[in-house]
C-alpha cells in the first residue's frame, strides 16, 4: 500500500498504525532502533522532530519504506529554473 505524505503531521498516524500492525509496542519499537520508549512517544507525537536518519530506521523497522515520486508539474518548473537539474 501507499500513503502519500506531505506534511510530518500525517505521519501520525501512520506510524501508529504500522507499529501495531506489527504487534509492537512503543518499548518493543524503540529497542529495535536503539531508542527508549519515551522517545518513541515523542517520535509518535511529534514526527516532525526526527531526524531523516532516525526516521529512516524506524520505517526499516516497520517494514516500509521512504519514496520520493516528483509530480510531473514540479519537474516541468524545476527544468525551466536557471541552475535546475
Amino acid at each position: 500500500m501507499s500513503y502519500p505524505i506531505r506534511l510530518t503531521e500525517q505521519l501520525k498516524p501512520q506510524l501508529k498504525a504500522l507499529r501495531k500492525a506489527r504487534g509492537l509496542t512503543q518499548a518493543q519499537l524503540g529497542e529495535l532502533i536503539g531508542v527508549k520508549q519515551a522517545r518513541m512517544a515523542e517520535i509518535e507525537a511529534h514526527p516532525g522532530t526526527v531526524s531523516l536518519e532516525q526516521l529512516v530506521k524506524l520505517l526499516s523497522a516497520l517494514g516500509a519504506t521512504l519514496h520520493l515520486h516528483v509530480e510531473a508539474d514540479a519537474v516541468q518548473g524545476a527544468a525551466s529554473a536557471p541552475g535546475s537539474w
